[in-house]
């Protein structure tokens, strides 16, 4: 079904953060002709269509400009679709509202940098293990909760779940980069996060503030709205 009144439009499907076995990773959508939805209220209502996690619209491919939505607002900043989406245009600079985020490749990651303050507000929530994570229930709708663990703290391993709270169909994040880059700023480290089903998120502090965020990307395939 069609809400926005354009037809035709094709969106690729990535999986961003995915395991070392390529499965899981957080489903994102990319528009690559902004052009097609102009406005803010036709990519809202395309976004809540498709129900991802967020949908990317890019205004401008050669100079990474892009605008990022949830099904429910319109954000400044988010990881898994500036990693993605850098990976799917390969580009080395991808501009978000919040800022100019740098991108670097090594083969099996796409990493990009980042401050920790253009992420959204988040409830860092920290439990004594990993299986506690694992037992959680979904919260009711209010609180944007990141709930951690150790799993081993001297290798820097951590166990997480994301609940948005947001109410817009999406209970659980399967993968949540900014949530991971206001972890890695509050403890000060290098982290190996594993989220929801297993998706796999790498993070490094760097100097000014700056946190480095890494994951693997796929393509699923492309979608015609």
């Amino acid at each position: 079904m069609n809400t926005t009144g354009v037809t035709g439009i094709e969106i690729d499907v990535l999986r961003v953060f995915c395991a070392g076995d390529g499965r899981h990773g957080n489903a994102l959508g990319v528009v690559r002709d902004g052009r097609a939805h102009p406005d803010e209220s036709s990519r809202q209502a395309l976004a809540k269509e498709l129900g991802f996690s967020e949908t990317v619209f890019v205004d401008d491919p050669e100079r990474g400009i892009v605008d990022l939505y949830t099904p429910g607002l319109r954000l400044p900043f988010a990881g898994h679709p500036l990693v993605g989406t850098a990976w799917l245009l390969d580009l080395e600079v991808v501009r978000p509202p919040a800022g100019e985020v740098w991108v670097r490749g090594d083969g099996e990651f796409t990493w990009i940098e980042a401050r920790a303050e253009w992420a959204p507000p988040r409830t860092l929530r920290q439990y004594g293990s990993a299986a506690e994570v694992d037992a959680l229930e979904v919260p009711e709708p209010g609180e944007w909760i990141y709930a951690w663990a150790w799993e081993e703290e001297a290798a820097g391993r951590v166990r997480a779940r994301a609940f948005p709270g947001r109410g817009d169909g999406v209970d659980e994040d399967e993968a949540t980069g900014a949530a991971a880059l206001l972890l890695t700023d509050l403890l000060g480290r290098a982290l190996n996060i594993t989220q929801g089903r297993g998706s796999q998120l790498l993070t490094a502090p760097g100097p000014d503030g700056i946190v480095e965020l890494g994951g693997r990307v796929r393509l699923e395939g492309t979608l015609t709205r």
